[in-house]
Protein backbone atom coordinates (compact mmCIF):
# COMPACT_ATOMS: atom_id res chain seq x y z
CA UNK A 1 0.00 0.00 0.00
CA UNK A 2 3.09 1.99 0.55
CA UNK A 3 6.05 3.30 -0.88
CA UNK A 4 8.79 1.36 1.39
CA UNK A 5 11.38 4.02 2.91
CA UNK A 6 14.42 2.10 2.73
CA UNK A 7 16.78 1.49 0.27
CA UNK A 8 17.34 -2.28 -0.79
CA UNK A 9 20.13 -3.68 0.86
CA UNK A 10 22.64 -6.32 -0.34
CA UNK A 11 22.47 -9.80 -0.42
CA UNK A 12 24.39 -11.80 2.17
CA UNK A 13 26.66 -14.45 0.64
CA UNK A 14 28.57 -16.91 2.49
CA UNK A 15 32.27 -14.73 1.90
CA UNK A 16 30.33 -11.49 3.49
CA UNK A 17 28.00 -12.47 6.19
CA UNK A 18 27.49 -9.97 8.50
CA UNK A 19 29.59 -10.66 12.03
CA UNK A 20 27.43 -9.85 14.52
CA UNK A 21 28.54 -10.15 18.96
CA UNK A 22 25.54 -10.67 20.29
CA UNK A 23 25.68 -9.89 24.43
CA UNK A 24 23.27 -11.53 27.02
CA UNK A 25 22.31 -8.51 28.70
CA UNK A 26 21.69 -8.95 32.42
CA UNK A 27 21.89 -12.76 32.76
CA UNK A 28 18.99 -12.24 35.35
CA UNK A 29 16.56 -11.05 33.12
CA UNK A 30 14.91 -12.83 29.97
CA UNK A 31 18.32 -12.21 27.84
CA UNK A 32 19.22 -15.59 27.86
CA UNK A 33 15.88 -17.05 26.74
CA UNK A 34 15.00 -14.07 24.17
CA UNK A 35 18.65 -15.20 22.37
CA UNK A 36 17.98 -18.50 22.37
CA UNK A 37 14.50 -18.15 20.60
CA UNK A 38 15.99 -15.97 18.46
CA UNK A 39 18.65 -18.01 17.49
CA UNK A 40 16.40 -21.02 16.86
CA UNK A 41 15.01 -19.05 13.90
CA UNK A 42 16.82 -20.92 10.66
CA UNK A 43 17.37 -17.76 8.62
CA UNK A 44 19.24 -16.00 11.42
CA UNK A 45 22.15 -18.89 11.50
CA UNK A 46 22.37 -19.49 7.98
CA UNK A 47 22.39 -16.04 6.93
CA UNK A 48 24.09 -14.19 9.71
CA UNK A 49 27.64 -15.01 11.53
CA UNK A 50 26.08 -14.39 15.68
CA UNK A 51 28.67 -14.80 18.22
CA UNK A 52 27.37 -15.43 21.53
CA UNK A 53 29.03 -13.28 24.47
CA UNK A 54 28.50 -14.03 27.92
CA UNK A 55 28.73 -17.46 29.59
CA UNK A 56 27.83 -20.95 27.94
CA UNK A 57 27.03 -22.46 31.14
CA UNK A 58 24.33 -19.99 31.60
CA UNK A 59 22.94 -20.67 28.42
CA UNK A 60 22.85 -24.00 29.33
CA UNK A 61 21.39 -23.40 32.44
CA UNK A 62 18.86 -21.51 30.62
CA UNK A 63 18.40 -23.94 28.08
CA UNK A 64 17.69 -26.82 30.64
CA UNK A 65 15.19 -24.64 32.44
CA UNK A 66 12.87 -24.02 29.33
CA UNK A 67 12.59 -26.96 28.45
CA UNK A 68 11.41 -28.05 31.95
CA UNK A 69 8.42 -24.68 32.06
CA UNK A 70 6.37 -26.06 29.33
CA UNK A 71 7.70 -23.33 26.72
CA UNK A 72 6.46 -24.04 23.04
CA UNK A 73 8.39 -21.42 20.85
CA UNK A 74 11.78 -23.48 19.09
CA UNK A 75 14.86 -22.66 21.53
CA UNK A 76 18.31 -23.26 20.28
CA UNK A 77 20.79 -25.53 21.69
CA UNK A 78 23.72 -23.84 23.14
CA UNK A 79 26.12 -26.60 21.85
CA UNK A 80 25.40 -25.86 18.77
CA UNK A 81 26.02 -22.19 18.99
CA UNK A 82 29.60 -19.81 18.90
CA UNK A 83 29.72 -18.17 22.21
CA UNK A 84 32.89 -16.36 23.80
CA UNK A 85 33.12 -16.77 27.34
CA UNK A 86 33.73 -14.34 29.71
CA UNK A 87 34.80 -14.88 32.68
CA UNK A 88 33.16 -13.58 36.04
CA UNK A 89 34.40 -12.71 39.13
CA UNK A 90 31.30 -13.79 40.36
CA UNK A 91 30.02 -17.12 40.99
CA UNK A 92 27.33 -18.34 38.44
CA UNK A 93 25.35 -19.59 41.35
CA UNK A 94 25.08 -16.00 42.38
CA UNK A 95 23.11 -15.17 39.40
CA UNK A 96 19.34 -15.92 39.75
CA UNK A 97 16.56 -15.51 37.33
CA UNK A 98 14.28 -12.79 38.46
CA UNK A 99 16.42 -11.01 40.71
CA UNK A 100 18.99 -8.40 39.19
CA UNK A 101 22.19 -8.22 41.44
CA UNK A 102 25.69 -6.77 42.16
CA UNK A 103 27.11 -10.32 40.22
CA UNK A 104 24.56 -9.83 37.41
CA UNK A 105 25.40 -5.92 37.00
CA UNK A 106 29.03 -7.14 37.00
CA UNK A 107 28.47 -9.67 34.60
CA UNK A 108 26.38 -7.83 31.87
CA UNK A 109 29.22 -4.82 32.06
CA UNK A 110 32.01 -7.26 31.48
CA UNK A 111 30.06 -8.60 28.63
CA UNK A 112 29.66 -5.36 26.96
CA UNK A 113 33.05 -4.24 27.43
CA UNK A 114 34.66 -7.66 25.49
CA UNK A 115 32.10 -7.15 22.70
CA UNK A 116 32.85 -3.28 22.19
CA UNK A 117 36.46 -4.09 22.46
CA UNK A 118 36.61 -7.19 20.03
CA UNK A 119 34.14 -5.25 17.89
CA UNK A 120 36.96 -2.36 17.82
CA UNK A 121 39.47 -4.80 16.98
CA UNK A 122 37.26 -5.89 13.93
CA UNK A 123 36.62 -9.03 15.21
CA UNK A 124 33.32 -7.69 15.02
CA UNK A 125 31.09 -5.84 12.26
CA UNK A 126 28.09 -4.86 14.53
CA UNK A 127 26.77 -5.36 18.03
CA UNK A 128 23.37 -6.30 19.43
CA UNK A 129 22.99 -6.40 22.79
CA UNK A 130 20.16 -7.74 25.38
CA UNK A 131 18.45 -5.51 27.84
CA UNK A 132 20.89 -4.68 31.33
CA UNK A 133 19.68 -3.25 34.66
CA UNK A 134 20.93 0.12 35.13
CA UNK A 135 20.22 -0.29 39.14
CA UNK A 136 22.26 -3.29 39.13
CA UNK A 137 25.23 -1.83 36.98
CA UNK A 138 25.27 0.84 39.91
CA UNK A 139 25.64 -2.06 41.96
CA UNK A 140 28.15 -3.32 40.65
CA UNK A 141 30.06 -0.06 40.92
CA UNK A 142 28.98 1.20 36.83
CA UNK A 143 27.48 4.77 36.65
CA UNK A 144 26.47 4.70 33.52
CA UNK A 145 22.86 6.31 32.53
CA UNK A 146 22.85 3.03 30.14
CA UNK A 147 24.72 1.13 27.26
CA UNK A 148 24.62 3.50 24.74
CA UNK A 149 26.79 5.83 26.91
CA UNK A 150 28.92 3.35 27.74
CA UNK A 151 29.47 1.91 23.44
CA UNK A 152 29.99 5.86 22.75
CA UNK A 153 32.79 6.26 25.85
CA UNK A 154 34.19 3.52 24.68
CA UNK A 155 34.58 4.33 21.35
CA UNK A 156 35.76 7.70 21.43
CA UNK A 157 32.73 9.67 19.96
CA UNK A 158 30.59 12.44 21.67
CA UNK A 159 28.00 12.29 18.97
CA UNK A 160 25.77 9.92 19.61
CA UNK A 161 21.68 9.03 19.60
CA UNK A 162 19.03 6.84 20.29
CA UNK A 163 17.13 6.30 17.40
CA UNK A 164 14.18 3.55 17.36
CA UNK A 165 13.14 1.75 14.47
CA UNK A 166 10.44 -0.56 13.47
CA UNK A 167 9.09 -1.75 10.16
CA UNK A 168 5.50 -2.47 9.97
CA UNK A 169 3.98 -5.76 9.74
CA UNK A 170 1.24 -4.70 8.13
CA UNK A 171 2.31 -2.20 5.67
CA UNK A 172 6.21 -2.81 5.36
CA UNK A 173 6.84 1.17 6.17
CA UNK A 174 9.70 1.74 8.57
CA UNK A 175 9.24 3.90 11.15
CA UNK A 176 12.16 5.79 12.20
CA UNK A 177 12.31 8.41 15.61
CA UNK A 178 15.28 9.56 17.26
CA UNK A 179 15.42 11.17 20.44
CA UNK A 180 16.67 15.02 21.61
CA UNK A 181 17.54 13.89 24.99
CA UNK A 182 17.35 10.74 26.50
CA UNK A 183 17.26 9.53 30.29
CA UNK A 184 17.29 13.10 32.07
CA UNK A 185 14.04 14.29 34.38
CA UNK A 186 11.44 15.65 32.37
CA UNK A 187 12.51 18.96 34.41
CA UNK A 188 15.59 19.11 33.10
CA UNK A 189 14.31 18.55 29.78
CA UNK A 190 13.56 22.37 28.55
CA UNK A 191 16.70 23.51 29.96
CA UNK A 192 18.34 21.20 28.37
CA UNK A 193 18.02 21.81 24.70
CA UNK A 194 19.24 24.15 22.69
CA UNK A 195 19.95 24.89 19.09
CA UNK A 196 23.42 23.51 19.14
CA UNK A 197 22.03 20.19 20.44
CA UNK A 198 19.28 19.78 17.86
CA UNK A 199 21.39 20.81 15.46
CA UNK A 200 23.90 17.72 16.48
CA UNK A 201 21.07 15.49 16.17
CA UNK A 202 19.45 16.58 13.35
CA UNK A 203 23.03 16.06 12.17
CA UNK A 204 23.12 12.52 13.16
CA UNK A 205 19.94 11.78 11.75
CA UNK A 206 21.05 12.72 8.07
CA UNK A 207 23.72 10.88 8.23
CA UNK A 208 21.95 7.81 9.41
CA UNK A 209 19.76 8.21 6.94
CA UNK A 210 22.01 8.49 3.95
CA UNK A 211 24.66 6.10 5.18
CA UNK A 212 22.51 3.43 6.81
CA UNK A 213 19.72 3.29 4.97
CA UNK A 214 20.35 5.10 1.51
CA UNK A 215 17.95 7.85 1.97
CA UNK A 216 20.00 11.10 0.85
CA UNK A 217 16.65 13.55 0.18
CA UNK A 218 14.59 12.62 3.09
CA UNK A 219 11.99 14.24 4.87
CA UNK A 220 12.05 14.40 8.54
CA UNK A 221 9.22 16.08 11.13
CA UNK A 222 10.61 17.91 14.42
CA UNK A 223 8.14 18.27 16.77
CA UNK A 224 7.83 21.12 19.32
CA UNK A 225 8.26 21.09 22.79
CA UNK A 226 5.15 22.55 24.17
CA UNK A 227 1.25 22.13 23.81
CA UNK A 228 0.11 22.80 20.24
CA UNK A 229 3.96 23.76 19.82
CA UNK A 230 3.10 26.90 22.23
CA UNK A 231 0.31 28.21 20.26
CA UNK A 232 2.66 31.25 19.46
CA UNK A 233 3.78 31.82 23.06
CA UNK A 234 0.55 31.42 24.90
CA UNK A 235 1.54 27.80 25.90
CA UNK A 236 5.29 28.24 26.34
CA UNK A 237 7.99 30.15 24.72
CA UNK A 238 10.48 27.89 23.61
CA UNK A 239 8.77 27.42 20.08
CA UNK A 240 9.16 31.41 19.78
CA UNK A 241 12.05 32.11 21.29
CA UNK A 242 14.61 29.75 19.60
CA UNK A 243 13.09 26.75 17.98
CA UNK A 244 11.37 28.50 15.08
CA UNK A 245 13.88 30.18 14.45
CA UNK A 246 16.52 27.37 14.23
CA UNK A 247 14.47 25.71 11.98
CA UNK A 248 14.09 27.88 9.69
CA UNK A 249 18.50 28.46 9.48
CA UNK A 250 18.40 24.35 9.16
CA UNK A 251 16.20 24.26 6.16
CA UNK A 252 18.28 27.12 4.77
CA UNK A 253 21.45 25.44 4.88
CA UNK A 254 19.61 22.14 4.05
CA UNK A 255 17.84 22.80 0.81
CA UNK A 256 17.89 19.42 0.00
CA UNK A 257 15.91 18.22 2.60
CA UNK A 258 12.34 18.73 3.69
CA UNK A 259 11.99 19.31 7.21
CA UNK A 260 8.76 19.86 8.82
CA UNK A 261 7.62 20.97 12.19
CA UNK A 262 7.51 22.57 14.84
CA UNK A 263 4.81 20.12 14.96
CA UNK A 264 2.57 19.98 17.72
CA UNK A 265 3.43 16.47 20.03
CA UNK A 266 0.13 15.46 20.18
CA UNK A 267 -0.50 15.37 16.39
CA UNK A 268 2.97 14.39 14.71
CA UNK A 269 2.08 10.99 15.44
CA UNK A 270 -1.13 10.68 13.46
CA UNK A 271 0.39 9.76 9.95
CA UNK A 272 3.00 7.59 11.13
CA UNK A 273 0.20 5.90 13.15
CA UNK A 274 -1.77 5.70 9.55
CA UNK A 275 1.30 4.19 7.77
CA UNK A 276 1.61 1.88 10.60
CA UNK A 277 -1.89 0.71 10.45
CA UNK A 278 -2.60 0.79 6.96
CA UNK A 279 -4.65 4.19 6.64
CA UNK A 280 -4.95 4.68 2.98
CA UNK A 281 -5.54 8.83 3.65
CA UNK A 282 -2.29 9.19 4.82
CA UNK A 283 0.29 10.38 1.96
CA UNK A 284 4.02 10.59 2.66
CA UNK A 285 4.78 10.05 6.20
CA UNK A 286 8.45 11.06 7.03
CA UNK A 287 11.67 9.55 6.67
CA UNK A 288 12.98 10.45 10.40
CA UNK A 289 11.17 11.77 13.19
CA UNK A 290 13.41 14.10 15.58
CA UNK A 291 10.91 13.85 19.30
CA UNK A 292 12.55 16.16 21.90
CA UNK A 293 12.48 13.74 25.08
CA UNK A 294 11.97 10.34 25.86
CA UNK A 295 8.54 9.91 26.51
CA UNK A 296 7.25 12.15 23.70
CA UNK A 297 9.35 9.98 21.58
CA UNK A 298 8.85 6.82 23.16
CA UNK A 299 5.21 6.52 23.86
CA UNK A 300 3.99 6.74 20.54
CA UNK A 301 6.43 3.91 19.33
CA UNK A 302 6.12 1.69 22.10
CA UNK A 303 2.29 2.03 21.11
CA UNK A 304 2.58 0.68 17.58
CA UNK A 305 5.52 -1.44 18.06
CA UNK A 306 6.47 -2.75 21.65
CA UNK A 307 7.36 -6.16 20.12
CA UNK A 308 9.34 -5.41 17.78
CA UNK A 309 11.05 -1.80 17.90
CA UNK A 310 14.72 -1.95 17.75
CA UNK A 311 16.78 0.64 19.36
CA UNK A 312 19.77 1.48 17.04
CA UNK A 313 22.85 3.63 18.28
CA UNK A 314 23.67 5.77 15.81
CA UNK A 315 27.35 7.89 15.25
CA UNK A 316 29.44 4.86 16.28
CA UNK A 317 32.09 3.46 14.34
CA UNK A 318 30.53 0.26 14.31
CA UNK A 319 26.59 -0.84 14.63
CA UNK A 320 24.86 -1.52 17.79
CA UNK A 321 21.36 -2.62 17.99
CA UNK A 322 19.05 -3.63 20.80
CA UNK A 323 15.37 -5.04 21.49
CA UNK A 324 13.24 -2.22 22.91
CA UNK A 325 12.50 -3.83 26.04
CA UNK A 326 14.04 -4.51 29.21
CA UNK A 327 15.24 -7.03 31.79
CA UNK A 328 11.38 -8.41 32.56
CA UNK A 329 12.69 -9.72 35.73
CA UNK A 330 8.61 -10.40 36.63
CA UNK A 331 8.69 -13.30 34.09
CA UNK A 332 12.51 -14.43 33.76
CA UNK A 333 12.77 -17.91 33.76
CA UNK A 334 9.45 -18.65 33.47
CA UNK A 335 9.76 -19.33 29.29
CA UNK A 336 6.70 -16.83 28.25
CA UNK A 337 9.07 -13.71 27.12
CA UNK A 338 8.35 -13.03 23.43
CA UNK A 339 11.83 -12.70 21.28
CA UNK A 340 9.99 -10.97 18.43
CA UNK A 341 12.04 -7.63 19.16
CA UNK A 342 15.40 -9.53 19.84
CA UNK A 343 14.96 -11.13 16.25
CA UNK A 344 14.12 -7.69 14.36
CA UNK A 345 17.42 -6.41 16.58
CA UNK A 346 19.45 -9.25 14.83
CA UNK A 347 17.88 -8.64 11.17
CA UNK A 348 18.45 -4.89 11.36
CA UNK A 349 21.83 -4.92 12.90
CA UNK A 350 22.81 -7.06 9.87
CA UNK A 351 21.18 -5.18 7.41
CA UNK A 352 22.89 -1.81 8.32
CA UNK A 353 26.08 -3.19 8.32
CA UNK A 354 25.35 -4.92 4.62
CA UNK A 355 24.74 -1.18 3.60
CA UNK A 356 27.72 -0.06 5.26
CA UNK A 357 30.03 -2.53 3.56
CA UNK A 358 28.50 -2.24 0.31
CA UNK A 359 29.27 1.49 0.61
CA UNK A 360 32.94 0.82 1.18
CA UNK A 361 32.78 -1.17 -2.10
CA UNK A 362 31.39 1.63 -4.68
Amino acid sequence: MYQNNQANLVNFGEENRPRLAMTLGDPAGIGPEVILKALAEPEIIKKYNVTVVGSRDLLAQTYRNLNLTGNLAPVANPDELSVSDVLLGAEIGEIIPGKGNTASGAASFAYMEYAIAQTLAGKFDGIVTGPIAKSAWKAAGYNYPGQTELLAQKSGVDRFGMLFVARSPHTGWTLRALLATTHIPLRQVADTLTPQLLTQKLDLLVECLEKDFGIDRGRIAIAGLNPHSGEQGQLGHEEQDWLIPWLEQERQKRPQLQLDGPIPPDTMWVKPGQAWYGNSLVQNPADGYLALYHDQGLIPVKLMAFDRAVNTSIGLPFVRTSPDHGTAFDIAGKGIADATSMKAAIHLAAELVSQRLAARKL
